[in-house]
């Protein structure tokens, strides 16, 4: 039997989509690229945006077009808990429904399926379980929704890791009010996972080869707090670095609330050899009124107080944020206001949202909306002003030596000379930046090296290779940072 997985979305969906993998191969079921090859297509959809779900959309539609009468088409995540019955409307010919916290029951809806296969010329098979919609029992159509029976306490199966970095998921759920965000009404309050059961699974991933653990979370910050334990990062933190060995060399921490980074924490990533000084605190906007629209912490000299903290406690923090743009109600005096705190803060890497409300948000009903025109020049002007930072901040590692996990080799332009495309500790994955490294013949994804920088641009370094990866500690890397 062979399985064909789509993932969409973000790095959430990556981990339960290594999840539902690991699931498929236990029962002995084998990957394909080839779709046309597979019994069992899966899509792990996104359902955060309105662009994010007509791609999910779109994506099960070709699959639905071009399926055989044996295949079986299963949707899963985000979009599913969101607008499962949308889904069956816009998809008629998928299978079944596999909700975001059910991913580790994919084998019995898999079997629920065959066996409805087998009488489906006579009769619908029944729906599982009782917390499907109505609408979707009539149908029948096989849909595990809702939380499991049982909570999947154990470390989270995963495949082997590839070119050397992982994401490390320690929640699922929000707890955060934010006006404009979907993600609550179809991921559920926060849900932490036991602490032990995290690091067992960071010790697995370690093993397998995994150099970078990127930990991932609605909000790594509020880890705990549901278990009645609030403030619990800083201890989960320090658990993974003192359970992994030295093969483990970075941990990266993404998604912090403003209002959740304590002292404690601070002194952790500051403290520990393996936590990456590398922060990524979504701010959403810079003025206090828009920030109380958004149901954020909307308190800006907890913001430098915050910032101030972080960069005395690591000089060569790299900080990653974003902002939303075009915000209902946005006047061109609160804008202002994020360009002023964007100013003032100077901070590494800014991404810009130019976000429509989302139906069913509270947003959705705000006045004043912002006009499309007016939002994307604002947009424009925050990336104007940003693009000399980073700029700037990039041209401050020109000179320096840094340790820089490969991803992967492309060619240099106009030759067939080789080029790394590796990442330094500030760059995050998928988001940030890459250290262009020229030559590196012989050098694999996944291994780490010593390069000097010699270049830099808005976005990337370039950089020399000095020698290939000596397991040198991190506290000669620290040195080499003027850390100490």
């Amino acid at each position: 039997m062979k399985y064909h997985l789509v993932t969409l979305g973000c790095p959430k969906n990556k981990v339960d989509s290594d999840g539902i993998e690991m699931q498929l191969r236990s029962a002995h079921y084998r990957p394909t690229d080839r779709r046309q090859e597979a019994d069992v297509l899966i899509v792990n959809t996104c359902g955060f945006l309105e662009a994010a779900k007509e791609e999910s959309i779109a994506v099960l539609q070709e699959l639905s077009r071009r399926k055989r009468r044996d295949q079986l088409l299963i949707a899963a995540g985000c979009l599913v808990q969101r607008a499962s019955t949308e889904v069956v409307d816009r998809v008629p010919k998928v299978d079944g429904l596999l909700g975001t916290r059910r991913w580790m029951d994919v084998l019995d809806l898999l079997s629920q399926l065959r066996a409805g296969q087998q009488r489906r010329r006579l009769e619908r098979y029944p729906v599982l379980g009782d917390t499907e919609p109505p609408s979707l029992q009539q149908r029948g159509v096989p849909a595990l929704l809702g939380d499991p029976l049982h909570e999947f306490s154990t470390a989270t199966p995963r495949p082997p890791v590839n070119a050397g970095s992982a994401y490390l998921k320690i929640s699922d759920g929000c707890n955060a009010p934010c006006a404009f965000c979907t993600i609550p009404s179809f991921k559920g309050k926060l849900r932490s996972r036991p602490l032990a059961a995290v690091v067992d699974e960071a010790a697995a991933l370690a093993a397998a080869g995994a150099r970078e653990l990127v930990v991932v979370a609605q909000d790594t910050t509020d880890y705990g707090r549901d278990r009645g334990e609030p403030n619990s990062l800083p201890q989960l933190l320090a658990a993974i670095c003192q359970r992994t060995d030295e093969a483990l060399r970075w941990v990266r921490l993404m998604y912090a609330y403003p209002g959740h980074v304590s002292d404690e924490l601070i002194e952790v990533m500051a403290s520990e050899e393996k936590i990456l000084p590398y922060l990524d605190m979504p701010l959403q906007h810079g003025d206090p009124r828009t920030l109380r629209r958004m149901r954020r912490p909307s308190r800006l000299e907890m913001v430098y107080d915050h910032v101030a903290k972080l960069r005395a406690a690591m000089p060569t923090l790299a900080l990653r944020t974003t902002f939303i743009v075009g915000y209902p109600g946005e006047t061109e005096e609160e804008f202002q206001g994020m360009i002023d705190l964007a100013r003032a803060l100077e901070i590494d890497t800014v991404g810009g949202i130019l976000l429509s409300p989302e139906p069913g948000t509270p947003s959705a009903d705000l006045p004043d909306p912002v006009d499309a025109a007016v939002a994307q020049e604002r947009y424009a002007r925050l990336m104007e002003l940003q693009q000399p930072i980073s700029l700037r901040k990039n041209q401050s590692q020109v000179g320096r030596q840094l340790q820089v996990l490969v991803e992967g080799q492309g060619k240099i332009e106009g030759s067939n000379a080789p080029l790394l495309l590796a990442r330094s500790y500030r760059d995050a994955p998928e988001i940030d930046g890459l250290v262009l490294v020229p030559g590196g013949r012989g050098v694999r994804p996944g291994e780490m090296i010593d390069v000097t920088i010699n270049g830099a641009m808005e976005y990337d370094l370039v950089g020399e290779m000095q020698s290939t990866e000596t397991f040198s500690s991190r506290r000669s890397e620290r040195a080499a940072l003027n850390l100490e």
